[in-house]
């Protein structure tokens, strides 16, 4: 699986999700829980404790990349988000295809595919361009450090606001899977799916980095992208 890495940009820097942001975490899911209702965002120090757990044990499976998402200015952690999903295409073709894992030594693998997605911000962070510069760096690794063919993403199918942002980042819908799975509120939900490929990553590599680059406020942000 891909070792850890920092991500560093001018309002944000993406750290290794680790027991030591439990509690900055817990207080940033707690200022305002109104606008999570699509997405599961722990609540209180234990079930923060969990949720770090749980990131952490997909790491070790080689599963997922989770991040603590930190606020440049002032060293507060603000969220997080994570590289899920991690498919590895070498070796044989294997019939049908399914996600598997890497070949040869799992700590130097570096996926042919990854999805983005567990990402939440607190209420103070969203509209800052926070998200729209961690999204960059992101893709940036994925695409220019990794060297990945798709970047995958998701929401709830009636989360409009996530899907908007999502689309503002040039990601294609891919399709909606109707009744696909059980949402937050209990009800039956389709999810859409969405992908950025290789070779469309240049043009909108160079529209994001525009944005990020941009004056503060000129900054064309994107509202936060919470995937479900």
């Amino acid at each position: 699986m891909p070792e850890s890495v920092f991500l560093h940009g001018r309002t944000v820097r993406l750290e290794p999700l680790a027991e030591r942001h439990i509690e900055a975490l817990a207080a940033a899911s707690a200022e305002d829980r109104s606008s999570y209702a699509f997405t599961p965002v722990p609540h209180g120090i234990e079930a923060t404790a969990t949720y770090v757990a749980d990131a952490l044990a997909a790491q070790r499976a080689g599963r997922a990349l989770p991040f603590a998402t930190v606020r440049a200015a002032d060293g507060l952690v603000v969220g997080s988000t994570r590289f899920c999903d991690l498919d590895y295409w070498q070796g044989p073709v294997i019939w049908p295809p399914a996600p598997r894992g890497p070949v040869g030594d799992p700590m130097s693998a570096i996926p042919d595919a990854v999805e983005i997605g567990a990402t939440w911000l607190s209420p103070s962070a969203q509209g800052t361009g926070i998200n729209t510069e961690a999204k960059w760096l992101m893709l940036a690794h994925a695409f220019d450090t990794w060297g990945v063919r798709r970047v995958s993403m998701r929401a709830d199918a009636r989360n409009t606001r996530s899907r908007a942002a999502i689309e503002r980042l040039g990601a294609v819908l891919d399709g909606v899977h109707r009744a696909h799975t059980r949402g937050l509120d209990g009800l039956v939900r389709g999810t859409a799916f969405y992908s950025i490929l290789e070779e469309e990553w240049p043009v909108l590599r160079d529209r994001l980095e525009q944005r990020v680059c941009a004056p503060q406020p000129l900054l064309a942000e994107l509202r936060p992208l919470i995937s479900a």
